[in-house]
């Protein structure tokens, strides 16, 4: 296992390995339920609570349209919190953004609707959804660089894929709540209050998230990079200053494109398709995208097991090219209005093409970094792809559909197009990074 040098007399010995991955894990799955509660709740309650409207499409768009505000933030808190773990720490970070999401996440379940504050209820809900993703915007890459940095040598990809894990546990916490929530309170009672209550449930989980993360050291890499006065002055000028790590980002931004279309769309959009559009049971829909996501969470270590034995982008490429040949057939099949159909499109999508991209990602962007700027770098590429790759796929996907009558070619043909980009910038790495990097 990677180094780490002995506590003086009266420090805390290192934690164990255990501790540390579970500090990673649990921080992740706290942020991630915080986050996606709201893409959940921008599908189902938010349209009529804070942005009623004649037609619904609008609404949708509109909710959909302070979903993606939080990703334009996502950026902004990478690099602010990026600069902060490049020069102070990893772990100090890490608990700044756990406060910062439960606080903001709890504060939206009690925020009034429209018909109570008027125009002041969109506004404060934006400003919330942008302190959301400040929080997540610093949250990832320190989880990822918690759990990559104290790695034993060969299992950096196992040991990167289990912040990931977070993802799926976090998603279907969020969509098991909300489910579990609508089908014991009825409709009317979830659209009043009962949404509120997975959101305030944020303050506990972020308890036992600070709890466990508390128990950590700092990372060793940081600490060796501290002790020799390695540390960068200004991380985000590093990264654009230098070619390697300008190349990184703009191959990582793109690569992650699929990863990020492909989640938003299963995860996020196609709860409001199946549900709107399709008509289907809004609690068989949560159901099936809690299945899928609880899929992904058993094989995101896997699929990090197999980028330490076959490589990171070759596991990557694997996920991208298994979302775009199976993505349009997919949005058929939901079409179809069958149940089975859309729990085995959902839950496959989710638990096995997603995993796939998951699992391997994490390890692939920090390595596209040297350790003084690597937080800042791996940061930008996952918040600043963000943007565009998932805040605003619903919308684009939305818009798509409705330019089109309803036809799910459209949307089918932009995201596989969308894989063709993310696979091309993948095997462009194979032209300069490291073969034991690969």
């Amino acid at each position: 296992m990677t180094t780490v040098a002995l506590p003086a007399t009266g420090e805390r010995p290192p934690a164990s390995a255990r501790t540390i991955l579970l500090a990673s894990l649990v921080g992740t799955t706290v942020e991630w339920y915080d986050f996606f509660l709201y893409a959940t709740a921008a599908s189902l309650v938010f349209p009529a609570l804070f942005f009623p409207a004649d037609d619904p499409v609008v609404g949708t768009l509109l909710a959909f349209g302070t979903f993606a505000v939080g990703f334009v933030a996502r950026p902004i808190g990478g690099l602010l919190f990026g600069h902060i773990g490049d020069r102070l720490g990893r772990k100090r970070t890490l608990v700044a953004t756990m406060v910062l999401m439960g606080a903001a996440t709890a504060l939206i379940g009690l925020l009034p609707g429209v018909a109570t504050i008027g125009l002041a209820a969109p506004v404060l809900l934006v400003v919330l959804r942008i302190l959301q993703g400040l929080a997540v915007g610093g949250e990832w890459g320190g989880a990822v660089l918690l759990a990559t940095e104290n790695a034993p040598p060969g299992k950096i990809g196992r040991f990167g894929s289990v912040p990931q894990v977070g993802l799926g546990l976090g998603l279907a916490l969020g969509t098991g709540v909300f489910a579990l929530l609508g089908e014991a309170l009825g409709r009317e009672a979830f659209a009043s209050y009962g949404w509120r209550i997975a959101f305030v449930l944020s303050v506990v989980l972020v308890a036992v998230g600070l709890v466990v993360r508390l128990r950590v050291l700092e990372t060793p890499e940081f600490r060796r990079l501290a002790t020799s006065g390695g540390l960068a002055r200004v991380p985000a000028v590093e990264v654009f200053r230098t070619r390697e790590h300008r190349r990184g980002l703009g191959l990582g931004m793109l690569a992650r494109w699929a990863e990020g279309a492909s989640f938003n769309t299963w995860a996020v959009f196609a709860i409001s398709y199946a549900t709107t559009t399709v008509r289907l049971n809004k609690v068989d829909v949560l159901l099936a995208v809690t299945a899928g996501a609880l899929l992904m969470a058993a094989l995101t270590p896997v699929a990090g097991a197999l980028a330490d034995r076959y490589g990171r982008r070759a596991v990557f490429a694997a996920g991208v090219v298994a979302f775009g040949v199976t993505v349009l057939p997919s949005f058929y099949a939901l079409r179809s209005g069958s149940t089975v159909l859309a729990t085995v499109v959902l839950v496959g999508q989710l638990g096995i093409g997603y995993a796939l991209m998951t699992g391997a990602e994490a390890t692939l962007f920090a390595e596209l970094f040297d350790a003084k700027v690597r937080y800042t770098g791996m940061s930008l590429v996952f918040q600043g792809s963000g943007v565009w790759a998932s805040g605003l796929t619903p919308v684009i996907l939305t818009a798509l559909l409705a330019a089109a009558n309803g036809a799910p070619w459209a949307p089918g043909v932009y995201l596989a197009a969308v894989s063709v980009l993310s696979l091309l910038a993948v095997l462009a790495m194979y032209r300069w990074l490291p073969t034991a990097r690969r």
